[in-house]
């Protein structure tokens, strides 16, 4: 028994969903074209995970107020430099690309360079009352980036097949196909915002991403599953079916990503500066994912070679005396 449930939207609603297919695809490629656009033509702003640069490790006297000292190396020209406390709470690290070009340099100069920029980090994190001392400093070369891209995009790699191999498994390919289509989609959506707005691209961005994936086609498969149910129990055509599964699991779908969001909000929001990306990736993703779990996922499934029949929908051999049954 469902003790004090939960419906924001009634288990008998009856919206056209796949009478706006071409209206939802549409708009859907439009986003992806706009988005591969800004990807291929303005590129990420890569941060320091990928591009490299120098670590510094301060400590201080005190606990030190990140924001202040992230806005005095911003306003002293070091704006990429990423800020955030580790170990004790009057531990901190900074990462940033140094001014001078010689800090990319290998062997003495190179190693002076770094030692500057590190001095210059002291003294403009070091407030009265609070000094800085440097624990450690080094110049990470852009090599150790170039390794982390592509282990990341290694990682992308592994996800989609992962996922084609088990939604093929679970449903049937076309459904792993349009599964994937509309992963893809909300990924690529939100990696273009980031080329398009020019904020920095970094490890917890690529992170960001990837949940975004499997926040995505999770959705997308609790619809996917209601569609098979529906088709054991019901004699309509396939369209007819894909519609009432979006119906059936409208309510569910918004109040899962409405708690989504608000947990990514409150990261969002409490975080702090290093946080800030992947939770804005993250809250992007989920808007975009709930969209597309709506209006891309199914009606995917009415269009071309992805287009269902009766046939893609049976259920196997041995439930045929079920299927027989139905009402």
């Amino acid at each position: 028994m469902n003790l004090f449930p939960l419906h924001l939207v009634p288990n008998d609603t009856r919206i056209d969903f796949m009478r706006l297919r071409w209206i939802s695809i549409s708009i859907a490629v439009i986003m992806a074209v706009v988005a591969i656009g800004a990807i291929a033509f303005k590129g990420f702003n890569f941060a320091l995970d990928f591009t490299g640069g120098t670590v510094v490790e301060l400590r201080f006297q005190q606990p030190p107020d990140v924001d202040g000292v992230r806005s005095r190396l911003e306003a002293a020209g070091y704006g990429s430099a990423q800020v955030q406390t580790f170990g004790t709470g009057s531990d901190l690290l900074v990462r940033l690309q140094p001014r001078e070009e010689g800090a990319q340099a290998e062997g003495d100069a190179g190693l002076d360079a770094t030692n500057r920029t590190a001095q210059d980090v002291v003294r403009l994190a070091s407030v009265e009352g609070n000094q800085a001392t440097v624990m450690r400093n080094e110049f990470v070369g852009p090599q150790v980036g170039k390794e982390l891209a592509l282990n990341g995009l290694y990682t992308l790699v592994f996800v989609v097949v992962g996922f084609l191999i088990y939604i093929a498994a679970r449903f049937e390919w076309k459904f792993a196909v349009a599964a994937i289509v509309t992963t893809l989609h909300d990924v690529l959506i939100c990696a273009g915002f980031f080329a398009l707005t020019g904020r920095e691209f970094d490890l917890t961005i690529l992170a960001g991403l990837l949940s975004v994936m499997g926040f995505s086609i999770n959705d997308t498969i609790v619809v996917f599953d209601r569609v098979r149910e529906n088709f054991r129990s019901l004699r309509v055509e396939p369209v007819e079916v894909l519609n009432r599964s979006v119906n059936q699991t409208l309510s569910r779908t918004i109040i899962t990503s409405f708690v989504a969001f608000l947990t990514v909000l409150a990261l969002y929001l409490y975080g702090g500066g290093s946080l800030e990306g992947m939770a804005i990736s993250q809250m992007i993703g989920i808007v975009i994912g709930t969209i597309s779990s709506i209006f891309v996922a199914c009606p995917l499934l009415t269009l071309g070679f992805l287009k269902v029949t009766k046939q893609d929908l049976m259920p196997k051999a041995k439930d045929d005396a079920a299927l027989a049954r139905r009402p």
